[in-house]
């Protein structure tokens, strides 16, 4: 057993899964930039008021941050999420609106691990800032939609609620108090304790205990004001017109506090129902001005890419590819060679590996054919004194050949094409 090994909740992503997580954020990239969508990277670090804003009543806020005092007596902690991070910034940095602005990375919970969930996960998302109109919600929605169908996702659902406007949820937090008030001797002790701080979080239980008092609850529909319900109406009808399926699930109301308006989630079908969330989102409208901005209007999502990763494994989709190179070169001449060819067609965009310490022409040609490269290209010493290069295919029958050295590059690139 190593001496040190990583962290619990930690771990390291080898090849070639890091190449997926690589391809995972630049097909988000791609998607969301051609939606006019620039890319944020906020710090690790903030301020341990950033996500107390996010709401004292939620766990991540009082159980999971990694918060602790700095050698400049800041108390400061490990972003849990990025949207708090994102609004701060807008609060700092006064940008024009709309700002409509993605992210993607590690963020840090102390929790349980658990397949699907670990203390140190990346997200990718997108936030809209200074919009208040609900085509906005739809826009973010697709996109999120679009995102997980270029992955090849098929068995995936969209789950969609309202919170409504402000005086909504007030009026609905305290039809729940005094619903689950009235059966608190039904409920379990955690959500006994998270009732105190915010009714909300006990529809969020997934404790067998708690489903048939939850089933029983109110329902927040029925405390909408007209503009919340001809909001989530447009929202609906929109998602249809584009042939986004939808389920309305009033339990809905998301883990964190700053929602209001449009909430979603996006669940995956082949994953257990307790960790089936790939990510969501939904509208914040007043999170900027908890953080000391102005009034702003605020949606967007996040998506995991650990548990959508799990999903796509489930489904046989958007699976690990070797990171292989295209040419290797084996130099049994001492190296100088190999140096002078692979950077040559590194230099010309052309992947290229070689192997060091004046290996065996056997031994250099094994660890091509682990490369998984296509061809190799040998250069022995009648090869340096004749200012030509062997060219083996390694993937077809055809027979090996030699070229000039002037002429090595062309032949490559014509080849690989």
């Amino acid at each position: 057993m190593p001496e040190f090994q990583t962290s619990p909740g930690m771990r390291d992503i080898l090849p070639p899964e890091s190449g997926r997580w690589r391809r995972f954020v630049g097909i988000f990239s791609d998607a969301v930039t051609a939606a006019g969508y620039g890319q944020i990277i906020p710090p690790l670090l903030e301020d341990v008021g950033v996500f107390h804003r996010v709401g004292e009543a939620t766990d991540v806020v009082t159980k999971e941050m990694y918060d602790f005092v700095d050698k400049g007596d800041r108390h400061i902690a490990l972003r849990p999420e990025q949207t708090a991070s994102v609004c701060r910034a807008f609060v700092q940095h006064s940008p024009a609106t709309p700002w409509k602005v993605w992210y993607a990375g590690p963020n840090f919970r102390y929790e349980r691990p658990q397949r699907g969930r670990f203390r140190q996960f990346d997200q990718v998302g997108i936030e809209v800032l200074g919009v208040e109109d609900p085509y906005v919600d739809i826009e973010v929605i697709a996109l999120a939609w679009d995102f997980l169908a270029k992955l090849g996702l098929l068995q995936i659902s969209l789950h969609l609620n309202s919170l409504g406007e402000p005086s909504d949820r007030e009026r609905y937090m305290q039809a729940l108090k005094d619903y689950f008030s009235n059966n608190l001797e039904h409920l379990s002790q955690a959500s006994q304790a998270t009732l105190t701080k915010n009714p909300l979080r006990v529809l969020d239980s997934k404790r067998p205990e708690d489903q048939q008092i939850i089933d029983g609850a109110p329902r927040i529909s029925q405390f909408y004001s007209a503009e919340a319900k001809a909001h989530f109406d447009t929202v609906q009808v929109g998602l249809r017109e584009l042939g986004i399926a939808f389920v309305i699930n009033e339990k809905l109301v998301r883990g964190l506090d700053y929602y209001r308006h449009t909430t979603f989630e996006f669940v995956g079908g082949t994953m257990d129902s307790a960790q089936n969330a790939l990510g969501g989102g939904g509208r914040y409208d007043g999170l900027v001005e908890a953080l000391g901005g102005p009034a702003t209007a605020g949606v967007g999502f996040a998506i995991g890419l650990d548990r959508t990763l799990l999903a796509c494994d489930d489904e046989g989709v958007f699976l690990p590819v070797p990171d292989d190179v295209s040419v290797f070169v084996v130099d049994i001449t001492g190296g100088r060679q190999a140096m002078l060819i692979t950077h040559e067609l590194r230099s010309a965009g052309i992947s290229a590996d070689r192997a060091y310490q004046g290996r065996s022409i056997k031994s250099q040609m094994k660890s091509a054919d682990r490369s998984g490269a296509v061809l190799a290209i040998i250069i022995g010493s009648d090869e340096v004194d004749s200012s030509t290069a062997i060219i083996r295919p390694l993937r077809s029958d055809q027979e090996q050949y030699t070229v000039s050295r002037k002429d090595l590059l062309p032949t490559i690139t014509k080849a690989l094409s």
